[in-house]
Order: C-alpha cells, then structure tokens, then sequence
C-alpha cells in the first residue's frame, strides 16, 4: 500500500498512514470532534507507545483498563479517550475475527464499491459519513478505485476541497480549513 496523503505535518506519521492500513483505519475512526491532523497522528503516536507498530490482534488483546491507559497518555489520542480506546479495540476485534487481522484485506480484491461499502459498514464506529470519505481516501489517495466507488463517495468524489481525502499537501489542509470556516460562517456543511 502506497498512498498520497499529507496530513499530519510529520513525515514519519504521514508515510505510516500511507504505507499501513490499519494506521489508516484507526486515523479514519479518530477523525471525529477533533482536528483532522490530530485524529491523522494518532496512529503514529499510537505505534509509539506499543512498541512501534501496529497489530490488530495485539491491541484487541489488550485490557481495556491498560488501553484507555495508553490512549490517555499525553497527549492523548482523542479528546475523549476511554470512549475512542473502546471504538479502537472494537474495530480491532472486528479486523481479527472477520479478516484475520489484516486491515487491508478489507478494500484489497474489492471489485465493486457497493461490496466496500458494506465491509466499512461493518465495521464499528464507521457511519454513513466516514464511509463515503474512507471511499474517497481510497480513490483519491491509494489509486483504489472499485467499480462505482463515486456513487458511494457521493459528493466527496468530486474535485472540490471537502475532507481528508483531497489533503495531498500542506497548503490543502490549510486550504480545508478556511473552506469549513466559511462552510460554517454560511450554516453550510462540508457536504455542500
């Protein structure tokens, strides 16, 4: 897996999202109610403190007491860290007993985008929302292109700047930023 990403502002943090996917996975589930190159870091942050890497089954096996430890550690992973802790475990356990583990194994041989759909559905804390973007992740930044993937992306598959899927630079972020101001100063969302 190589994608295109440039989010967090760390070479280090964005080549781990670029290069794995379960990094990808737990950014996409931490990219709620705090900054997005925040939620993108936190993999990397989170790697750290396991020891370097990321292992779906090591971290489905933790306690959850120890892994509400390890996610709260300043700086913690995400402004609430005992809920996202139990959200990552729970895609973590679910990673383990549907695709062995393999994060990637989720979108790798997909052919249609009504089969992705489903598979990132499934897994917990990913809504209707973080689907459609995840698609567009897929699409816009690792070339992963199934069948009918921009009916699924919906509107974050044109060519507008509207969410993660479209920060391929520094400037983009930024760019994103002032986008989602004026979004929000019109009472307008990021859909729009």
């Amino acid at each position: 897996m190589k994608g295109t990403l440039a989010v967090t502002g760390d070479a280090t943090a964005d080549r781990l999202l670029n290069t794995d996917p379960l990094a990808l996975l737990i950014a996409m589930l931490l990219d709620q109610q705090i900054a997005i190159e925040l939620a993108f870091i936190g993999p990397s942050r989170l790697a750290e403190r396991l020891g370097g890497r990321l292992d779906a089954a090591r971290i489905a096996e933790i306690d959850p007491e120890e892994f509400v430890a390890i996610v709260r550690t300043k700086p913690a992973l995400h402004r609430f860290p005992a809920s996202m802790a139990g959200r990552i475990q729970a895609m973590c356990r679910h990673l383990v007993d549907e695709y062995d583990g393999d994060a990637g194994a989720v979108w790798r041989r997909v052919r249609t985008a009504e089969t992705l759909r489903a598979r990132l559905e499934a897994i917990p804390g990913f809504g209707p929302e973080k689907v459609r973007i995840f698609t567009a992740v897929l699409a816009k930044r690792f070339g992963r292109r199934p069948s009918g993937w921009e009916d699924v992306a919906g509107v974050f598959a044109d060519d507008q700047l509207r969410s993660v899927a479209d920060l391929d630079s520094p400037d983009a972020l930024a760019e994103l930023r002032e986008r989602r101001r004026a979004l929000k100063a019109a009472g307008r969302s990021k859909a729009d």
